[in-house]
């Protein structure tokens, strides 16, 4: 995203006042920012995991792995303002979620460069019915909901890049693919409330 699209992104509720803390709506708020916080770290500790096996390699596999890292990167660090802007705690489980996104990266890289993108398309495909539920819920509140709208265009281009990469293609594809995305709703759930 160009840096201009940024700066629209992070200026559309201007003018508009956050629900009063305390709230039900606000709660809600503070949850959707701890869990896409929270996943969005997840997502680059698998990046990381898997660069730190893959990452000698030369490919086009590589290569992508490497884009969508940068772009988890960028997701991050605008979960982590609206942490700080909005006064939001964190979740209590990111010691847990930056060995468990680690080691789910590296173990899937160890398999092979497939095996690492049937993580991506599996972890994608759960981000993008979780934020698209968030997108629903979000007139309230113009900001939030267009930075998670944006993201979900590029977590659904990720998703779609890893199948281009052979992701179906990997050994016990359906069965890696179902525990992941247990995995990842698991993982939703916690960080919502802890």
């Amino acid at each position: 995203m160009a840096a201009g699209k940024d700066k629209k992104v992070m200026s559309a509720s201007r003018g508009r006042r956050p629900a009063a803390p305390g709230s039900k709506t606000s709660r809600d708020v503070e949850a959707m920012i701890r869990v896409d916080h929270a996943g969005e770290y997840g997502a680059v500790r698998i990046y990381e995991g898997q660069l730190a096996v893959l990452g000698g390699r030369k490919s086009k596999a590589v290569d992508a792995i490497r884009e969508m890292a940068e772009q988890e990167q960028r997701h991050l660090k605008r979960f982590d303002a609206l942490i700080n802007e909005r006064r939001v705690r964190p979740t209590a489980l990111e010691p847990v979620w930056r060995v468990a996104g680690f080691a789910l990266g590296a173990a899937t890289a160890l398999m092979g460069e497939k095996a690492a993108m049937a993580c991506t398309a599996a972890v994608e495909e759960v981000i993008d019915n979780h934020y698209a539920s968030q997108v629903e819920k979000l007139d309230h509140d113009p900001d939030l909901k267009a930075t998670v709208e944006d993201f979900r265009g590029e977590e659904v281009a990720h998703r779609d890049k890893a199948i281009a990469h052979g992701a179906e293609e990997a050994p016990g594809y359906r069965l890696l693919s179902e525990t992941i995305k247990a995995g990842c709703r698991l993982a939703i759930k916690l960080s919502e409330r802890l």
